[in-house]
């Protein structure tokens, strides 16, 4: 399919956004340090905000008609476009008591505030798997519909937010098994379109009585089907940009994470360059995931 800018800023940024405000709203629970209240809680629950919204802000460049983006909320009942924006906006008001009591130093994450850090957290990733339902639910991509596709999003979510939240251990822990998981999917997803049967027979019916060849193009020119849901990659460079993606978003931030536990390197420094590669591992990933989406609706132009 096609791969609109838009469609990937926002699934990268807003997974590491919501990532990030899991790790902060969670993080008291399971003994992590808070950041100091001031400019530093300011900056990381500003930074997991800022890449959250930004992110879902992204998404809208890509409607024909972005003032008609609100109309997302009414399809909530069958429509996991709908249920993220939902998600999505009860996790930022959730978490907004206790990134307040946070920065101005309130104590009210003794109270009830706290409390809502949990609840926050879970919303997140819930967030995050409708993004991924917004893909996988479609049988019509096979390399999509597929049991992968959430976890693929919420390790990205998990690794980026652990990253960004200073979690040196979990972020390495993360890192690895969004690493090993990547190289699966990258295998496992050649395969899946030959997988789901699909051809010109299946996609005009007519597999039934033998054979089906194009023998004229049903168009004479492009389509909205064609340059939407048809994009072909050269192979000679998919290799190269799996290896790419894969060394950026786990091999190089892993290997700063190690090094940092290990005191060889500062922690600030070593957080700051792996989640650079990191972002840009995870764009290249997302790139390719769009790219590499054969949509069954090629079959019937004779293009896969």
């Amino acid at each position: 399919m096609h791969p609109a800018a838009s469609v990937i800023l926002f699934t990268v940024l807003s997974g590491m956004g919501f990532g990030l405000l899991a790790c902060l709203g969670i993080g008291p629970w399971l003994g992590w340090p808070a950041p100091a209240p001031g400019l530093a809680a300011f900056l990381h629950w500003g930074l997991g905000y800022g890449l959250a919204v930004g992110g879902l802000l992204a998404s809208t460049f890509h409607l024909g008609h972005p003032e008609r983006a609100w109309r997302a909320f009414t399809q909530w009942r069958s429509s996991w476009l709908s249920r993220e924006a939902w998600t999505s906006v009860a996790t930022l008001l959730v978490l907004a008591p206790v990134a307040l009591s946070d920065w101005l130093d309130l104590g009210w994450s003794r109270g009830w505030p706290g409390a809502l850090g949990p609840i926050g957290a879970g919303l997140a990733g819930l967030t995050v798997f409708t993004t991924s339902m917004i893909y996988a639910q479609l049988k019509t991509v096979p390399r999509w519909h597929h049991a992968s596709t959430p976890p693929l999003f919420l390790g990205f979510a998990l690794a980026g937010g652990a990253l960004l939240c200073g979690q040196t251990a979990l972020a390495l822990i993360a890192l690895i098994g969004l690493g090993l998981l990547m190289a699966w999917v990258f295998t496992d997803g050649e395969h899946r379109f030959a997988r789901a049967g699909q051809s010109l027979g299946t996609a005009t019916g007519l597999n039934r009585i033998g054979k089906v060849t194009v023998f004229e193009a049903p168009h004479t020119s492009p389509n909205y089907l064609m340059t939407e849901m048809i994009h072909q990659v050269a192979r000679s460079h998919v290799p190269k940009l799996k290896a790419l993606a894969l060394t950026l978003a786990t091999v190089i931030p892993a290997a700063l994470m190690a090094l940092s536990l290990a005191g060889a390197i500062p922690s600030l420094a070593a957080t700051a360059l792996a989640a650079t590669a990191h972002a840009a591992g995870a764009i290249t990933q997302r790139w390719l995931f769009f790219a590499q989406a054969e949509h069954v609706v090629a079959t019937f132009y004779g293009k896969h």
